[in-house]
Order: C-alpha cells, then structure tokens, then sequence
C-alpha cells in the first residue's frame, strides 16, 4: 500500500490512532450473525449502523473491517471525535484517511476555505480518485454522531449520490443521520443494522462470559439471568464480568449486582444522560415509574406538554429506549431495563412524596382507560390502598384474567386482612389468588373471613369456596380431595371466564393425575374456548391441559407438535416469562429431553421457575426430574443429586410426599448407575418408609409404585435377580391404574434386564423387541437411553439383528446415538464413549461450519449432504466428546486446534 499524499507539517497535526480502530482481541465475541448480514450486503453503497451507547457499534465495524481486509477489500477508517463537528476538521480527516489508502491527497485542498465549492470539489477528488483505484474500497466513519455541521452531511450527502461502484461507505451512529436515503432504500443499496440487532443474543451472553469471567463456570440458569437482566447490553455485560472476577462472591446475588456498579451508573450518566438539558433530565426520571409509556402517558405523569418531542429526541438519539408496540398507532416504548434503575435511583434522591406522587397521576391515567394492571399497581406505589381496592371491585366480575394476579398480590402484600374484611368479592379473588401461587395457608385464613360476608346467592358463593378448596388440594398435591370439592359443580356455574378457567385447569390436571385421561380429555373436548377467548392467558393455560394429559401417558411424539406450538403463542402473546410461557416451556423441555434434545431442553428451562409459583405438584415434578437428568448429562451426577438434596427438601416442607418420592428415586437410578450402592440403599430405605406413612389413596398407589420400581433396581444391582422380577411386576401393576406409561416401560426394562442374567440374551431380546417397538411408537428416547451401559449392550445386539425392522432401526439410532444405515455408530455419552476419541475429517468440518455460525441447513447446502446426516455426525461428535452442545464441541474443538 502506498503512502498518503501529505505533507510532513499536517501529517503531524493529525492524531493517527482516529485511522485505526481499536484492536479486537480474543476476548470479544464474534458476532456471526451480523457478519453474516454485512456480508450479503456487502456490494451496498450505504452501511449504517445505528444504536444506544455501549451496544457495540464499534467492535462490529472493526470485526467487519478484518472481515473485508482478509477478503482483500481496501478500508479506510476514521474515529470521530466533537473536534470533528465542524465542517472543515471533518474533511480533512476523511482526505486524510483515504490518503492513508494511497489516494493522492493535495494539502491545498484540505486547507481550502470552507465554502459550498469546495463540498463539490472534495467529492469530485474523491470520487475521480476512487474510480480509477483497483478492487473494493469501504469507508468507515465510526461515532457518526459527533459531527453537526450541516455542510459536513451534505459532503457525506454527496459522497453518497455519486460515489463510484466499487466506494462503499459504512457509518457507526448513535442517532439516524440526517441523510436522505430514501432512494437508495428502494434500490436496495442501503444495510442496516439497527438497535433491535445489536443487542447480544443468549448465546453470544454465554460466550461472551466465558471469555470474560474465567475462572468460574457459570450455571446455564445464571447465564438465562444475567441475559434478561441486561437485554444482552454489551456494555453492562463487560461491567458484569468485571465485577464477577473480581468479587466472585458477588454471583450469589446476580439479581441485584449490575446496576449497582459504580462504574456503571458513571458510564450512563457521561455518555447517555451527561450532555441532556436538565428539563429533560428530570422528563425521563419521572418515565421510570412506568413499565411501558407513551406520549399521552408520559406528559400526564410529568405535566410536561412537550413530552411527544421529548420522546422523538430520545428515540432519534438512542438513548437506551426501545418500542414496546411498534405497531400501534401511539407507540409505547420502555428503556432499557438497567437504564430504567439508573433513572429510577436519581428519582429517589427527590424524594418519597415526588415519586408518590407520580404514581398517583399514573394510576389515576390508567384506571380512566380500564387498565387495571397498571392502574391498580401505581395505586399500590403510591400508598392509596383504597383507590388500589376499588379498581379491582369495578373489574370483576366480568373481567378479571390470569393477569391481574400478579398487582392484587402486591396489594394483597401492603394491606391487612382486616382492612378488606368487608370487601366480599376481593376477599375471594384474592383467596383464590393465594392458593394459585401455592400460598395455601393463607388462602384458607382468607377463605374462612368470606364465611362472615353477607351472601345473596348460596350458590354462587358455594362454588366459590369449593373453587378455592379445590385448588388449595390441588396445590397440596391431595387429588382426591380436589376432585371430590368440584364434582357437585360444572365449569358454566363460574361468575366469569377467569373462575371457569380456573375450574377447567385444575379438574383436568387432577384427572389426569389421577389416572383418568379420558375423563380429562372428554372435559377439555366438550368445554371449547369460544374465539374471543383464544388469546386469553387463562384460556390458554387450560388448552395446555391436555399436554398434560398426554406427557402423564408417556405420548412424546403426540405431544410434541402440541407444545411446540403452544409454546410459540404463548410467547408470542404474553412474553417469553409470562406465566402461560414459563408453564408451556416446562412441558416442551419435558419432551424435548425424552426426544433426547438436550440444548433445546435445557434452554427451555434457563432462568424459568417452573418449581415455584402458579405451578402446580405434577409441573413441579417433571422439571425437577428434567433439570437433574440435563445437570447428570451436561454436568455430572454429582451436581444433579445435590440439585435432587435441595428439591427433596424443598418438597418436604411444602408437604408434598409424591413429589419428594419421585426425587428420591431418582437418586437411587443415578447413585446405582455410579456404582455407589450403599448411598442408594439409604434412599431407597426412606422411600420404603414414606410409602407406609398414611396419605390419600391415590398418592399412596403412585408411592408405592415408585418404591417398588426402586426395590427392583436395588436387587438388580445385588443380583438378586428374582426380587427384580417381583418388584418390577408390583411397580406394574400399581402402574396400570395410573397410566404412568414411562414407569411401566422402565419396570419392563429393569425385568429384562434380569431375565437376561438368568435366561440368557436370546429370551431377552424375545421380550425386548415388542417394548422397543412400543417406545418408538411414543417417542420414550432417554427413558430407554438412561438405563445405562447393561441395556446399551442388548439394544447394539437387537440393532443388529436382521429381525429389527425399519422403525426399531431408527429409534434404536436415536436412543444408542448412530447414524441410520451405519454398521457402527458413536454411541451415545452413558455407553462406552472416550473423550480421547479423535474426530473425523467430516466432523470436524461440520464442527468448523458450526463455528461460522451456521445452521444444520445450511451446514447441508454447503456440503451438499442431507440435513440428517448432519444431525447424526453432530451426534458422534457430542458422544466422542462428551459434551452434549454445538458450543462445546466447537470450543473443544478450538483449544486442540482444529479449527479457527
């Protein structure tokens, strides 16, 4: 490259660091996907790059600087800086920086007067001069912002209009400059990447911290949580791993930790908030009370009539804001979550009654509009329980959703039970209310104060208590009891839509707990939703019902196309942490384990408290037994048994004993499976004796069911082979008025195991082919892949047997982890699989593919396989590696060597 056409005198008056940008080193993520879109719009005239501060506008500019140059395009670059605002020190930097390419550059030029000539002039020499230059020349102006002389747009303007085809020029923006680009749009010569696109997505997060915060290896949960915390904010995320390196002890109090860095409220109020005028200031701390906001919103809280201009600067200057309704024709927007705190903490200094006083307007805005969420939440806030209580008495009955629980616990929360004693309707929402969220003692003190309230209809008021009894049984996991409380009532004696719902919900859960599937889905099939209902977050919780049903039956693949979708609206229409989202999520994560999707499973799981609040025993026990299996996978049996300690005990002290047996055996498969039978005796010892302890029927059977099941896997282990097949046909036969498929399959398969120990292999393949068969039917994977090593080596013996159909062949594959038509397979992690087993060319370059960022689809394009036969060497490489992730094995894959 040659040198630039300066003088010696001005060579010296330039700062060279704003031609270079700052040095990506290894600890930045590479941000594949936009390299990916930069990429296919590379030909454009026109690269803009818009967003908040600390959103990484800069790095990606600098990522794709070394993207183009290692392609061989040319690239200048130029840091702006507020010298730079003006017209004249504008264009000599950007001579400058294109004379640092070898494009002559006269020094009488960049010290000509500034006048509109000498715009025509400087866009004449630099486009003359481009033109006749070789190859792809891309211009990048990073910090775009800085620059406010009008003549300085018009150059870029210009610039723009008439550059040659092979000029390219990129800007790093805080704010849309403004440039018409209107044309150019049309003409499809414009990429943009906007604040929308620059916030890290889950996995970036992940990446990021693990090269970032070495030294501790943070659980996929504290990653989930550190991601929606920051909105994947690059900024505060570097600010997040500085500190968890620093003060590792710091990771126990995740929640709280980033938004009370020092260093990160001084980043916000010098390069988001420093430069404002104090009126605007003041504008935006007054915002902070609000979840969302909008015009109207925001000048009835601040009593500021220019609230619209205030909003279109702040969203014109990226000021951390975001749309929360783009669509609508008043937007609501909301900042971002830890500028929210920011703005929040300076709100505090003025005072208690400043913020009060706020709330009260809010409210007060809210409840002329009917939105009780809100409405009742800024009552709340500001201290006037009484207003809070009477908008939730002018919203029931007809309306109230699944929704307003969240503010009537926060009332529930800052007024004393005498204070609403007289208040009948919200002694009984907020009864049931409590017993929803599993706060069960307290309901029942509720329900017991609606027996003094005058009453008009007895009906009505009957099935309101038998509405909460019901629902306190169902969260005490006392089935009988639930049913018996509703079996005088049917769902159309509700009050409204949301007490039918409730009713649906629990009775068809219970049902299907209960073994009754049929009654279950003969309840959802003749209580339809009506349309106007669909989208209803209630609603939409009794549709997941018969999920439900089906998972209680082991009906995997029925199940999955179900949940995938109910997942997807749920999302969709209440937000990915709603309550309706959290409960869809714990069913798909459900079956996608038993599909043996482990990323998807635990993704599905990261940062959700499917444990906890508005779930109910059944929900709660198949997470807990999800996120063990996930932990003994991807992490080892260790950590799963003390997540399984901590539930055990958790279980326990909400009373519930079904819950605490499915985690003790559970134990007992896991301790069994490490050899380790002494620790298993001990559990299996204190579930046989929590089976004798008195409880209803129902649980007692299931129980019972689940201690036998764990009597056979102990003999197994002793070799006291008839015990096995004692045990495993009482565990079946308790199974068979549960309809608990996946306890049946597993007793069947404990059997076999022992009928091959003592009849030999040739009886029990007999006996295996016709259950393998039935597994493939339901899609049961990882009940069949969990039982370890013994079956592995009887299903590698059936795989081969030529009486093995086609069907058994593709689910035998998916359970020993083979490619379909391979003599031999990589089998799966809980088979013999080393570490130390080397990967083949294929692998590694569908490895190395993984690691550019692409999907399985694309993996196949590029190699002109089909997408299964990727699907299947990602296989053998997570089971030759151990790992059970795309990510692992890429950076696996990284520290040997093998790809870049």
């Amino acid at each position: 490259m040659s040198s630039p056409q300066l003088s010696t005198d001005l060579e010296k008056l330039l700062v060279s660091t704003k031609f270079a940008p700052p040095r990506i080193g290894s600890r930045y993520v590479l941000r594949e996907p936009l390299l990916e879109t930069l990429a296919r719009e590379r030909q454009s005239r026109l690269v803009l790059v818009t967003g908040s501060a600390g959103f990484g506008k800069t790095t990606l500019l600098a990522q794709w600087r070394q993207r183009l140059m290692a392609a061989g395009s040319q690239v200048a670059w130029l840091s702006l800086h507020p010298d730079e605002r003006l017209f004249a020190s504008f264009r000599t930097h950007i001579l400058a920086a294109l004379g640092r390419l070898g494009m002559p550059v006269q020094d009488d030029l960049l010290l000509a007067e500034d006048d509109r000539d000498q715009i025509d002039e400087t866009v004449a020499a630099i486009v003359n001069n481009v033109a006749s230059m070789d190859g792809e020349l891309h211009l990048m102006l990073d910090d775009y912002h800085h620059v406010e002389d009008p003549r300085a747009h018009q150059l870029v303007q210009k610039l723009l209009d008439h550059c040659p085809s092979n000029l390219h020029i990129a800007l790093a923006s805080r704010a849309l400059p403004p440039l018409s680009i209107g044309r150019l749009r049309v003409m499809g010569q414009v990429a943009e990447i906007g604040c929308n696109d620059l916030p890290f997505s889950r996995s970036e997060t992940r990446a990021f911290l693990d090269q970032n915060a070495q030294g501790l290896k943070l659980e996929t949960d504290e990653i989930g949580l550190i991601h929606d915390q920051t909105n994947g904010w690059p900024a505060s995320l570097q600010l997040v791993a500085i500190m968890l390196k620093n003060r590792p002890e710091s990771r126990a109090n995740l929640r709280n930790m980033a938004w009370h860095s020092s260093d990160l409220q001084n980043y916000l109020w010098e390069d988001v908030i420093g430069h404002l005028p104090e009126d605007m200031a003041t504008f935006m701390e007054a915002l902070s009370i609000c979840r969302r906001f909008n015009a109207q919103l925001a000048e009835a809280i601040a009593e500021e009539p220019r609230a619209a201009a205030f909003i279109e600067r702040i969203e014109d200057e990226n000021l951390l804001i975001m749309r929360a309704d783009a669509g609508s024709r008043a937007p609501w927007y909301r900042f971002h979550p830890l500028f929210n705190e920011f703005l929040a903490a300076r709100l505090l200094r003025r005072g208690p009654d400043r913020a009060a006083e706020l709330h009260r307007r809010a409210s007060q805005w809210f409840a002329r509009r009917r939105l009780v969420i809100e409405a009742v939440r800024h009552a709340t806030l500001a201290g006037d329980i009484d207003e809070a209580v009477a908008i939730i008495e002018r919203a029931v009955p007809g309306s109230w959703k699944l929704s307003y629980l969240g503010p009537l616990l926060h009332l529930i929360d800052n007024v004393s039970l005498d204070a609403i004693a007289t208040h009948p309707r919200i002694l009984y929402l907020g009864s049931l209310t409590l017993a929803m969220t599993g706060a069960t003692p307290r309901a029942g003190t509720w329900l017991k104060h609606l027996d003094g309230c005058p009453v008009t209809d007895a009906r009505a008021r009957a099935f309101q208590k038998a509405l909460v009894e019901a629902t306190i049984a169902f969260q005490r996991d006392d089935i009988a009891e639930c049913l018996d409380q509703l079996e005088c009532f049917d769902a159309n004696e509700a009050e409204s839509a949301f007490e039918r719902y409730v009713y649906l919900m629990v009775r068809i859960t219970a049902l299907a707990v209960a073994g009754r599937g049929r009654d279950a889905v003969d309840l959802i099939e003749s209580h339809s939703t009506p349309p106007d209902d669909l989208n209803d977050d209630m609603a939409m919780r009794v549709s997941g019902c018969r999920v439900v049903t089906l998972l209680i039956e082991g009906r995997m693949r029925e199940a999955e196309a179900l949940s995938t979708a109910h997942y997807a609206r749920c999302a969709a229409l209440h937000g990915r942490s709603s309550t309706s989202a959290n409960l869809a999520a714990a069913s798909l994560a459900i079956i996608s384990y038993e599909l043996n999707r482990i990323d998807d499973a635990r993704e599905l799981l990261a940062s959700r408290q499917t444990h906890r609040q508005t779930s109910s025993p059944q929900m709660m026990i198949w997470a807990t037994l999800c996120r063990a299996r996930l932990d003994a996978l991807q992490e080892s049996a260790d950590t799963a048994l003390a997540f399984l300690d901590r539930q055990g005990a958790y279980f326990r002290s909400l009373g519930l004993h079904r819950a605490a047996a499915h985690v003790d055996a559970e134990q007992v498969r896991l301790l069994l499976a490490a050899g380790r039978e002494e620790q298993a005796g001990n559990i299996a010892r204190r579930l046989c004796d929590d089976a004798a302890t008195p409880t209803t029927a129902s649980l007692a059977a299931e129980i019972l069911m689940l201690r036998h099941l764990v009597q056979a896997r102990l003999a197994l282990a002793q070799g006291r082979l008839d015990d096995v097949l004692a045990h495993a046909a009482d565990a079946r036969t308790g199974v068979g008025a549960l309809m608990r498929t996946q306890a049946d399959i597993a007793a069947s398969l404990i059997e076999i195991m022992a009928v091959e120990r003592r009849d030999g292999p040739d009886e029990a393949l007999v006996r295996l082919g016709p259950l393998v068969r039935r597994g493939a039917g339901l899609g049961l994977v990882r009940t069949f892949a969990d039982e370890g090593k013994p079956l592995h080596r009887m299903l590698e013996k059936l795989y081969s047997d030529s009486a093995c159909d086609e069907t058994m062949r593709r689910f035998l594959s998916d359970v020993l982890g083979r490619e379909p038509g391979s003599e031999r397979g990589g089998v799966s992690r809980s088979a013999d699989a080393g570490t130390d087993t080397p990967l083949t060319a294929r692998e590694v370059e569908i490895v190395g593919l993984v690691a550019a960022g692409m999907s399985n689809k694309r993996i196949a394009l590029t190699l002109q396989i089909s997408v299964e036969t990727v699907k299947w060497n990602l296989k053998n490489v997570f089971a030759k590696l151990e790992v059970s992730s795309r990510y692992d094995a890429m950076i696996w894959a990284r520290r040997q060597g093998l790809i870049a």
